[in-house]
């Protein structure tokens, strides 16, 4: 990722609109910034999400609250919680992601 033609700014995430996205269960809400070729989101996913499809967008993925559920098709599953983070990149390896309790994310793609 090369980041240019970005000047230095702050970002009030609750003035962000907000988007809703359904999963198969659940509902995520994303505040969204574009800069260029990169999106940032601040995104909350309801308790009980689940996501409706694998994705196979890169990720720099921080877990700011609650508990997130990856997982990958060759079985591996990883856990999220407050201060942990993963990442992967375009086309590398689809995920597919989850929360029983709810979570609150900050994402760079």
């Amino acid at each position: 990722m090369n980041m240019t033609d970005i000047p230095f700014g702050t970002t009030n995430w609750s003035e962000i609109e907000r988007t809703e996205h359904k999963g198969d269960t659940g509902v995520a809400y994303w505040h969204t910034r574009q800069f260029g070729d990169i999106r940032v989101r601040m995104v909350e996913y309801s308790p009980g999400y689940a996501a409706d499809h694998w994705c196979s967008k890169g990720h720099i993925l921080l877990c700011l609250e609650g508990e997130l559920h990856t997982e990958l098709p060759d079985g591996r599953k990883f856990v999220l919680t407050p201060g942990v983070s993963y990442q992967v990149a375009d086309k590398a390896e689809p995920h597919r992601s989850s929360t029983e309790v709810g979570a609150k994310l900050f994402i760079v793609d």
